[in-house]
């Protein structure tokens, strides 16, 4: 493990590679799994307080789930509260999915690149396949979340040599800061040298 700026940081973000394939997976990210894209506290009242604007960018079949369920869901497991964006039934996909040309995208960040809101999307999605894990020291992990269906993104960031922490510059940028960027490519680049 890696530590910049007092977060935790997985060498697996390093070392690994990593660039989505949509054509290939179809955004299967957004449709399967147990349960919806993690949520930050500050993030329910953001989708909370944009629902006007965002939903013309959602399917019939989503916002009749948002209007069943919620706009964000809270499920308490061995006493932590989990944040989640709301499924269709109890598995599958996102109630924010859109489909263009068979492939699962994100009606917020439609909604986003309209100019509708300045929310892009929760960070937990702009982030993967990192996943944020908070220590009961206060301190973050950041660690590489392997499935099955990014298979086809594993293969494409070995074609064109994609390090995980490059491919997601950005949302590491939205999430901690390019400062923080700045000196984890530092590390990397160091840390790629000396293997």
């Amino acid at each position: 493990m890696i530590i910049v700026q007092n977060i935790i940081v997985d060498e697996d973000l390093l070392e690994e590679e990593f660039a989505c394939n949509l054509t290939a997976c179809h955004g299967a990210c957004c449709v399967s799994g147990d349960g919806g894209a993690p949520l930050e506290p500050e993030e329910t009242e953001i989708l909370d307080a944009i629902q006007k604007q965002i939903r013309p960018y959602l399917t019939e079949e989503g916002k009749a789930v948002l209007n069943e369920k919620g706009n964000w869901t809270q499920t308490l497991s061995q006493g932590i509260n989990y944040l989640e964006t709301p499924l269709h039934g109890k598995r599958g996909a996102c109630a924010y999915v859109i489909f263009e040309n068979d492939i699962a995208l994100c009606g917020i960040e439609k909604a986003w690149k309209a100019g509708a809101t300045d929310f892009r999307k929760p960070i937990s999605c702009h982030l993967y396949p990192i996943r944020v894990d908070k220590q009961n020291n206060g301190m973050e992990m950041l660690q590489y979340h392997r499935w099955a269906v990014c298979n086809p993104a594993c293969a494409n960031g070995k074609k064109i040599g994609m390090p995980v922490y490059k491919f997601l510059k950005d949302s590491i940028i939205r999430a901690y800061g390019q400062d923080f960027y700045n000196e984890l490519d530092e590390i990397a680049t160091a840390w790629l040298e000396n293997k």
